[in-house]
């Protein structure tokens, strides 16, 4: 007889991932991977409750100087006529500004003290309050966080216990110096500008110029005033670094030009004062006086005419420099929360305690035969 040999059988490659078999580990630990979800789900609806609403107020704006052509183009050919009038306009425009410096405004320390200033309606509150008196005083916590996370924070801040003596006084609120002297922050101070860093945020455009300033705030019309409050700094600012140097050149011109009027003036009372007396006198002491007079009032009119001039073309100098901020979106009073999305938050705690629990049924399966290796060893 004929040996039949059988067909070896199909072994499975020890490489390969066997489906049906995770699948069945993955079933027999449901009740681990089902515990987990809902351990996280009940942490996810608790922050998802819990955490403070965000609204957000926008704006965005386009800073624009054009140059010396174009703004004496749109005085209607002034250009011209201050030239047959003997008044040069072909000036030069001031230092330009770049857009990169903006952020830079908006965190910088004179700005952020300003903004600090500034008085918000909320609906809790009878009266306006500062943006700095706001989130110094104790706010209004939710129940679930003041008595559970805010517990230790609670203890801390009651009056009269041990905890309090030892953590101390709050320092007392040291003002602001004179100007030419360095600024002194308070502790308090300090933390106002870390929360405004935080509220405040400017995004530039380099490219197309555009700015776009965005506050937030926990209620939608204190975001609105913020925002409001920050973009007219922010273009008082802008105007005041643009036109510093016309300005201060335009300061020099104006004090000279004063001083040589009145100079002017009495020079012109004091020569016609000498020709009234004098109508009939032919004697050449006089006229030899009256010339002298005469050629110091030529003198200082004609330094007087050209500081006239040189104090008009300031002025236009300064109109020059002055940006213009053309609003494309101005603030508004924001309809919808920014923060919380409570339905996402929930969703990705249970994403995260269906991980979890599948982690903790497949590193079960792995360490359980680990152990047994262990102990038939030992």
């Amino acid at each position: 007889m004929k040996e039949t040999t059988q067909a070896p059988l199909p072994q499975t490659d020890p490489d390969e991932i066997d489906l049906l078999a995770l699948a069945k580990t993955l079933w027999n630990g449901r009740r681990t991977v089902l515990k987990s979800i809902l351990i996280c789900g009940v942490i996810g609806l608790f922050v998802a409750l819990t955490s403070p609403k965000e609204f957000v107020a926008t704006t965005i704006m386009v800073p624009s100087s054009s140059d010396g052509s174009s703004k004496l183009g749109g005085l209607g050919g002034l250009g011209g006529l201050a030239a047959m009038a003997g008044i040069n306009l072909n000036t030069t425009t001031g230092s330009d500004l770049s857009p990169l410096i903006y952020p830079q405004i908006v965190s910088s320390l004179p700005y952020q003290l300003e903004l600090m200033k500034t008085s918000l309606n909320f609906s809790d509150l009878k009266e306006p309050i500062t943006f700095y008196d706001y989130y110094s005083e104790p706010q209004k916590e939710n129940p679930l966080v003041k008595y559970t996370i805010g517990l230790p924070g609670l203890i801390l801040g009651l009056p009269g216990t041990i905890l309090t003596a030892i953590r101390g006084k709050e320092p007392e609120k040291i003002g602001l110096t004179e100007q030419m002297k360095p600024i002194e922050l308070t502790n308090k101070q300090m933390d106002m500008r870390l929360i405004l860093s935080d509220l405040i945020s400017l995004t530039v455009n380099s490219k197309e110029g555009i700015l776009t300033l965005s506050s937030t705030m926990p209620e939608a019309k204190a975001a609105a005033q913020l925002g409001q409050r920050a973009q007219e700094l922010l273009q008082q600012y802008i105007t005041e670094f643009k036109i510093k140097k016309a300005k201060a050149n335009l300061d020099f011109i104006q004090q000279r030009y004063d001083e040589t009027t009145k100079k002017f003036e009495a020079s012109q009372e004091k020569l016609a004062s000498f020709r009234d007396r004098n109508k009939s006198v032919t004697l050449a002491t006089a006229r030899t006086e009256e010339e002298r007079l005469t050629s110091q009032y030529n003198l200082i009119y004609s330094i007087y005419s050209e500081l006239a001039k040189q104090l008009e073309q300031a002025k236009i100098q300064v109109k020059q420099d002055t940006p213009v901020f053309t609003i494309i979106e101005p603030v508004s009073v924001p309809t919808k929360k920014s923060k919380p999305n409570r339905p996402m938050i929930l969703f990705i705690w249970l994403f995260l305690g269906g991980v979890i629990g599948t982690g903790i049924v497949f590193g079960k399966g792995f360490i359980e035969p680990l152990k047994k290796k262990w102990k038939e060893e030992a």
